[in-house]
C-alpha cells in the first residue's frame, strides 16, 4: 500500500460540476485504477469512501491516483468554502490514523483487469491482422495498392491505404463495404473501421 507521508497536504480543485470538489493529495491512493462508491453497498474495497457516504453531507466518492471526487448531497445545504475545509480535516485525521483508502485486493483485481483486457486485445489485434493478410491484402494488391493495419482501439480499427488505393473514389466503399463488412462478422468487437489517410 502507497506509503502516507507524515505531512498530509490537500489542495482542492473546482470541477465542471457545482455539486463535485476535486481534493488532491500529493501522495498516491490508488495506482492506475479508479474506485466509485455511489452508496454504502458499493464500498466493499474502501473504507474511507465507506466512512464518507456515512456523512449526511457526501452522496459519492471518487477515487484515481492522488486524487478523490466528492459530489455533496442535495440534502445538504453547506457551500463548498465550509464543506471543503471540513472534509480536508476528516481526511487529515483519517491518514494520519494509519487508515486505507482502498483495501490491496482491489488493487491486485484491477491489476489482474488490466493484465486480462490487454492480453485481449492483443488476441483481437492478431485477428485482424490475420484476416487483412489472408483475405484483403491479396485484392487490394491486385488493385495496384497496399493496406496496413494501424491500430485497434474501443472498437474502431485504423487502417492504412497506400499506392493505388490511397485517395481513390472507390476505397471508401471498399473500406466500408469489404473490409469492414468483413472484420465486423469475424470479430465482434470491431465496432468501425476507419483510414488514417482516407
Amino acid at each position: 500500500m502507497n506509503q502516507v507521508p507524515e505531512y498530509i497536504e490537500i489542495y482542492t480543485e473546482s470541477t465542471p460540476n457545482p455539486k463535485t470538489l476535486k481534493f488532491v493529495f500529493t501522495f498516491m491512493l490508488l495506482e492506475k485504477a479508479l474506485l466509485e462508491c455511489t452508496s454504502i453497498e458499493d464500498t466493499e474495497y474502501s473504507p474511507l469512501a465507506k466512512e464518507l457516504l456515512e456523512l449526511e453531507d457526501i452522496a459519492s466518492v471518487f477515487i484515481s491516483n492522488n486524487f478523490i471526487t466528492l459530489t455533496k448531497s442535495d440534502t445538504t445545504d453547506k457551500e463548498w468554502f465550509e464543506l471543503g475545509i471540513e472534509m480536508k480535516a476528516f481526511f487529515k485525521n483519517y491518514f494520519k490514523s494509519g487508515k486505507i483508502a482502498v483495501t490491496e485486493d482491489f488493487q491486485e483485481k484491477s491489476a489482474k483487469k488490466q493484465e486480462i483486457s490487454s492480453e485481449k486485445t492483443a488476441a483481437i489485434i492478431e485477428k485482424i491482422e490475420l484476416l487483412l493478410e489472408k483475405y484483403v491484402k491479396p485484392a487490394v494488391e491486385s488493385d495496384g495498392g497496399n493496406i496496413a493495419f494501424s491500430s485497434f482501439e474501443q472498437g474502431v480499427v485504423k487502417v492504412e491505404l497506400q499506392g493505388a488505393c490511397s485517395g481513390c473514389p472507390s476505397s471508401t466503399a471498399t473500406l466500408k463495404d469489404g473490409i469492414e463488412a468483413l472484420l465486423q462478422k469475424m470479430i465482434p468487437e470491431v465496432e468501425e473501421v476507419v483510414a488514417i489517410n482516407g
